[in-house]
């Protein structure tokens, strides 16, 4: 299994003039470094999490369809399969008809309604989706909150090999850790 990013987000969940008020920045000096900050804090954030946060494209690799049960889509909130391509052995690809699985955005799970044929051993199947919880205005705020918080330790320890992540960014982000039981 791997996932492949096919659409980053169209923006970030914190602004620049949100992070300069954090950081307490006055100058324009830094807002490139900033900016670029902004981005490395929400995808530790979403790491951390295991989640996506603004709306963003994704496809998941599978190397074989499970014999039974659904696929679990990672990134949760599921917003959306936007294509299902199978390849067989021969490496054709065979785009499934929306109607031949079934979606459950709230449990992040497609299912396939008839068992496919034989697929070729890696690659086998390409699930394109959309996740995330919207927009940047639709990000929980505890989620902003860390990201600023992680944004701060980022911009502190600049040019040191690993800023830590703040406790305080860790506890906000505690409840959206996706768990797997």
């Amino acid at each position: 299994m791997s996932l492949e990013l096919t659409n980053p987000p169209a923006a970030e969940p914190v602004s620049l003039d949100a992070a300069k008020a954090h950081l307490k920045v006055d100058t324009g000096d830094d807002d490139a470094l900033i900016t670029a900050l902004i981005g490395a804090a929400r995808a530790r954030a979403e790491w951390l999490t295991g989640r996506a946060f603004v709306t963003q494209g994704w496809t998941l690799w599978l190397d074989r369809w499970p014999v039974d049960g659904p696929v679990t889509i990672p990134l949760p909130p599921l917003q959306s399969i936007t294509s299902l391509t199978l390849y067989g052995c021969d490496g054709d690809a065979q785009s499934v008809d929306p109607s031949a699985y079934i979606v459950d955005p709230s449990g992040g799970r497609v299912w396939l309604k008839t068992r496919p044929g034989p697929l070729r051993p890696i690659n086998a199947a390409a699930i394109a989706f959309t996740a995330g919880y919207g927009d940047a205005a639709a990000v929980p705020p505890p989620v902003s909150a860390a990201i600023l918080q992680i944004l701060a330790a980022l911009y502190a320890h600049r040019g040191d090999d690993a800023a830590p992540v703040p406790d305080a960014a860790l506890a906000l982000l505690a409840p959206y850790r996706v768990v797997k039981l």
